[in-house]
């Protein structure tokens, strides 16, 4: 099609878009297997993604051009659309996968609900433990983190939410594959026979020589050693140290075998435990923690449906106007029906996508029929759909690992680049008289502030300082004052000369965890030019560090420093 037919209608839109006119070699092999009513720019724009996920996140345009065989044209295009999405930013000739990406795991892990439920169960146990838990969920013949309870040691682990393991080389693969069936076992085969040295799999150093037929069987030995006992290990699998023990947890549901929901893990190296150690001292606790977390699932009421997205067709319509044939509609579409899944709606029915997500019941078919086809949607009944773990195969593993200074990095650049005026972010220190700078961007001025990344200053005399102070200090004069008009204004007191506007920054529940400031010389702007030209800048800033910060804190840690 040609994008620039404003008369098309959005079907029509969607059916033209979709004719695979530049097909790539890897699409025309797929093309016979491909439905024939499957969304071939939403194909395309998954595969980008992928890519930038298993690039840790970065990489150049003419990197994805040949990583994805797809032409440089389609390749802008495509990254045009999901940074209209703030999915992706473009910056130069690179592209970097931004915190508002995480939206797309976040559907499938509040519609799992597990992570809501056990994460504080896990957490406490790696606090008791000292050693790191994990919990996991099948995928296919492989295993994919939900949640990791992590210690910061120099020999730490470094397995993030959404990494893909293969099921053989865990602790918990042998739980998973004692509910597989023979066309499971099959798949597993074919995938062993193909990857023998588990290429596939970036998450885990590869196999220095490949498998062979006694690796094969060594799995399935050991997948009916965890039939037989409840538990299984991981004796330095994955790479030489390391250690695992796991335990399933299984689902509430009545039956005379309840299904494994997902597989608590505890995981340490060699210097600390041996495997044998792991299961004579540690397996009795992961036990016990694990009977806590079925019997929380047990007595946890299923969530009432929660509000679904809105008006996110109008959305991809007025974009589309915006950016013209730079925007692909039928991608922008389709990966908002993702979104339409969450808390109260894991499992909804043609009609019920279309209504979240306002698009027309064809449009929403077809997305789903894609998804369907690429594995990130499952039917568990004949009207039914929901996410499948692969979900997080969506830039998910790199952006679960970020911090609040990279969060803000770049929206620090465009408020500088808007105001020139240098700008920071800061955080309150552990004893709370000193405040920290986190992340920073200069102004190009002959005469500018010159602070750097790590510097620390009294708290009480700066505008960073006060604000932070005043959120838990609210009946404290001053700073009573900075807390209800949300800003805090330091005239020369810090320095001569020096004059400061400092907002905050919430996390989701509403906490000031840093703030945001401007400093300046006092001649460049007066003190009320401060509150009327450049305070709407930083608080408009303010608002969307936030809103990558809860989108990246929903189910992971988001480092303050």
């Amino acid at each position: 099609m040609n994008d620039a037919a404003g008369e098309a209608t959005p079907e029509e839109a969607v059916r033209a878009e979709t004719t695979p006119a530049e097909a790539t070699p890897a699409e025309a092999v797929r093309a016979e297997t491909t439905p024939a009513e499957a969304v071939t720019p939403l194909i395309r724009g998954i595969a980008v993604l992928r890519e930038l996920t298993e690039a840790d996140g970065t990489l150049s345009l003419s990197a994805l051009e040949r990583a994805t065989g797809l032409a440089r044209s389609t390749v802008d295009r495509i990254t045009a659309t999901l940074a209209r999405m703030d999915y992706v930013r473009v910056d130069g000739r690179d592209v970097h996968l931004t915190p508002r990406l995480m939206e797309l795991g976040n559907a499938y892990l509040s519609a799992l609900r597990l992570p809501a439920l056990l994460s504080a169960r896990a957490d406490a146990l790696a606090d008791e433990l000292d050693e790191s838990v994990s919990l996991a969920v099948a995928d296919r013949d492989g295993i994919r983190f939900i949640h990791q309870a992590t210690r910061r040691r120099a020999m730490s682990l470094s397995f993030r939410i959404g990494d893909l393991l293969p099921a053989e080389r865990t602790a918990p693969g042998p739980l998973f594959a004692t509910e597989w069936t023979d066309t499971d076992w099959r798949h597993w085969r074919d995938r062993r026979a193909s990857d023998p040295r588990d290429l596939s799999f970036t998450a885990v150093p590869p196999r220095k020589y490949g498998a062979d037929e006694r690796d094969d069987e060594a799995f399935v030995a050991r997948t009916e050693e965890a039939a037989a006992n409840g538990w299984a290990l991981d004796d330095q699998l994955i790479e030489p140290g390391l250690v695992a023990v796991s335990v399933p947890v299984r689902s509430p549901h009545t039956g005379d075998r309840r299904k494994i929901a997902c597989v608590a893990s505890v995981v340490s190296h060699t210097s600390r435990h041996t495997a044998h150690d792991l299961r004579t001292t540690l397996l009795p606790r992961l036990r016990s923690a694990v009977t806590e977390m079925e019997r929380e699932l047990r007595r946890t009421p299923p969530p009432e449906t929660g509000p679904p997205p809105s008006n996110l067709a109008l959305w991809t319509g007025a974009s589309k106007q915006r950016l013209g044939r730079d925007f692909i509609e039928s991608l922008a579409r389709g990966l908002t029906v993702l979104t339409a899944f969450g808390e109260g709606r894991p499992e909804l029915t043609l009609t019920e996508v279309a209504q979240a997500t306002g698009l027309a019941r064809a449009t929403a078919r077809r997305a789903l029929i894609t998804y369907e086809h690429l594995d990130l949607v499952t039917t568990p009944s004949p009207r039914t759909f929901t996410l499948t773990p692969r979900v997080l195969s969506l830039g998910f593993p790199p952006l679960s690992r970020t911090s609040l200074p990279e969060i803000a990095q770049p929206h620090l650049s465009d408020l500088t680049s808007r105001i020139h005026e240098s700008t920071s972010l800061a955080v309150l220190s552990e004893s709370g008289e000193e405040i920290q700078f986190t992340a920073r961007v200069a102004t190009g001025r002959v005469m500018s502030v010159n602070i750097t990344v790590g510097t620390r200053l009294p708290a009480h005399a700066t505008a960073l300082g006060r604000v932070l102070l005043a959120d838990t200090h609210r009946d404290q004069g001053q700073l009573t004052s900075i807390h209800s008009q949300g800003y805090a204004l330091v005239d020369e007191e810090l320095e001569e000369g020096l004059r400061s506007l400092a907002v905050p920054i919430r996390d989701r529940s509403g906490r000031v965890v840093a703030a945001l400031n401007t400093a300046m010389h006092a001649s460049r702007h007066t003190r009320r030019e401060c509150v009327t030209d450049l305070l709407p800048e930083l608080t408009s800033t303010a608002t969307r560090i936030e809103s990558d910060l809860h989108t990246a804190g929903r189910f992971t840690h988001v480092a303050l420093t």
